[in-house]
């Protein structure tokens, strides 16, 4: 079922907006009731239902996000719309089908994921790679998910399943606010709600990917025909009376700390009276995914000039992957200033900021936030041909004025801050950094070469433990995080309600996972070949995910196809594609 209102609110428009909201919470009143009725096979089979759907509409729903992009039509930066877009689905129902069976046999969950003990008291649990699948299209990348201290293993293993350890026992009904910019995001958490929460969802797209609206109805059509989701379209009229309709339980939304804002403490100065006396409007939980300014680490070390390219357009993909409009976006490098090297990798920076494939400023408001951040920076340089494009050099993380350290820019802005020092010192005074100078905690990410790495030994580790993020990429971008589907997704725990910065909860997490804290991700400091010629032993060539890979749209459709309909004979042309990237 579909509920929708186009118009504007105003005084005479309001009924009409009371009466749709009405007829979808009355649509899920029904659906709980057949959600609480469903066998754990008869759930594994709706996604497995989903995964057939997805495929089916992959192609419609990559020319659909081509459009609301701007992208130009063959372009590879589509290749970005089929990774983080169909592919982050297929991935994450297929996961989660699998958890299903084993709880509908009754088996362990974590049954064939290695555990370990992580630091602080911490478990470790490995969800990547997890198949051979991993181990050959992801070659050289893993991932951790970390419980909170004191969680162990025998814990985990009694908890993993979370709601579905009794299906008939469902929690209400759920209002999810889609994200504007990637287009998984919205079905991602609604799967989450589905599934991990045992609640039916009234899903509300964000008006900016209303165009896919007919996409995401056709892929959750067997959840819709059960009244397991309701999709109803409008603006923020609508969405705002949702969210305070007594039919919904719970609220989970994507988007900025100053939209979570409104819809807890209220909007405008009632809001922020609201907000200073501690008193929220909005008395039902609410989960909340909003970005933040993320770091980028630069580890001093002994690079040669291929290193210093590379890891130039890593951190560059991680500042302009989707036109810089990502919540983990890339947003202030941290580097030595007694770095030997650091005058050459920022000369490959601007040359890897300048080089990298033109796009529009597509995501609403983001001309108005670049042209913000460039008056407030009298050495803002303009980088390259494309719209927006902006270097922000050497910004003193000493200045508690400094608004690159608490805006989320949200487009091709991308600042460059110096500490002194190198070694363990230049480490840990940057995770301090990180951690106490900017706004945020949903990612943070480091490069270090494995020489370097070796060298710090111990005090890496500390220093992992310290930054307080909830993914962390090691020569990895935090976006990888969000591919993985069994890596969990959000902030880093234990904001309040009055200073949420990047929010509370977690999604994805298709293995279940109870008391989870972090995901951490690594990937290989160099591309093959140079990875296995220096004795890093990972034949993955550069990611398809960059925004300077060459063949990124075809090596995402490959992915696509075979995560639909997985088979041995689909891999040649997934390697081959990627090596020629």
């Amino acid at each position: 079922m579909t509920i929708q209102h186009r118009r504007p609110a105003d005084s005479e428009d309001l009924p009409a907006v009371h009466a749709l909201v009405e007829r979808a919470v009355s649509a899920l009143e029904q659906g709980g009731q057949t959600w609480s009725g469903l066998t754990l096979g008869h759930r594994r089979r709706l996604l497995t239902d989903l995964i057939a759907l997805v495929g089916r509409h992959a192609e419609e729903w990559v020319e659909i996000a081509e459009r609301i992009k701007g992208l130009r039509p063959g372009s590879p930066l589509m290749g970005e719309e089929w990774i983080s877009g169909p592919w982050a689905v297929l991935g994450y129902a297929r996961a989660l089908a699998d958890t299903m069976a084993r709880l509908e046999k009754g088996e362990d969950p974590l049954s064939g994921f290695a555990t370990r003990p992580a630091p602080g008291g911490r478990t470790a649990v490995e969800v990547l790679p997890h198949g051979i699948p991993d181990r050959l299209l992801l070659n050289g990348f893993s991932a951790e998910v970390w419980t909170r201290p004191g969680v162990t293993p025998e814990h985990l293993r009694s908890t993993a399943g979370l709601a579905q350890r009794d299906p008939s026992h469902t929690r209400g009904r759920a209002l999810v606010l889609g994200a504007g910019n990637i287009l998984s995001i919205a079905p991602l958490d609604t799967l989450y709600q589905l599934y991990a929460m045992n609640r039916v969802v009234a899903l509300k797209p964000n008006p900016v990917t209303d165009p896919l609206r007919p996409v995401l109805e056709a892929v959750f059509a067997p959840f819709i025909d059960l009244g397991a989701v309701v999709v109803v379209a409008g603006g923020a009229d609508v969405g705002s009376v949702l969210v305070r309709h007594p039919g919904i339980g719970a609220v989970h939304m994507t988007g900025s700390e100053a939209t979570h804002d409104a819809i807890v403490w209220g909007p405008g100065e009632r809001g922020t009276a609201a907000k200073a006396a501690g008193v929220p409007s909005l008395d039902k939980p609410v989960t909340s995914e909003l970005g933040g300014v993320a770091p980028v680490i630069v580890q001093p070390g002994r690079w040669s000039r291929a290193d210093l390219r590379h890891q130039a357009r890593h951190v560059v993909t991680q500042r302009l992957h989707n036109g810089g409009s990502n919540c983990i976006a890339a947003q202030v490098v941290i580097v030595s200033r007694d770095w030997p090297q650091k005058d050459a990798f920022l000369a490959e920076l601007r040359a890897a900021l300048s080089a990298a494939p033109p796009r529009p400023d597509w995501y609403p408001g983001t001309e108005e936030r670049v042209s913000r951040a460039r008056a407030l920076h009298e050495t803002a340089e303009s980088v390259g041909g494309a719209p927006g494009r902006t270097l922000l050099p050497s910004l003193d993380l000493s200045d508690d004025s400094e608004t690159a350290f608490r805006t989320e820019y949200f487009g091709p802005v991308l600042g460059v801050a110096e500490l002194d020092g190198t070694g363990a010192d230049f480490l840990h005074a940057a995770v301090s950094a990180a951690n106490d100078r900017l706004r945020g905690t949903l990612g943070a990410n480091i490069v270090i070469d494995p020489r370097t790495r070796r060298d710090l030994r111990g005090d890496f580790d500390h220093a992992v433990q310290a930054l307080h993020y909830g993914t962390i990429g090691v020569n990895a971008w935090t976006g990888v995080g969000y591919l993985v589907p069994y890596a969990t997704w959000g902030a880093f725990p234990g904001h309040p309600l009055d200073d949420i910065q990047s929010g509370r909860g977690v999604v994805h997490n298709a293995g279940l996972l109870a008391d989870v804290e972090r995901t951490v991700v690594r990937g290989p400091f160099r591309p093959a070949p140079r990875s296995v010629l220096h004795g890093e032993w990972t034949i993955s060539p550069k990611p398809p995910w960059f925004v300077d890979n060459r063949t990124a749209a075809t090596t995402g459709r490959r992915l696509v196809s075979f995560a639909a309909r997985p088979r041995w004979s689909a891999l040649p042309g997934i390697f081959l594609s990627a090596l020629r990237g």
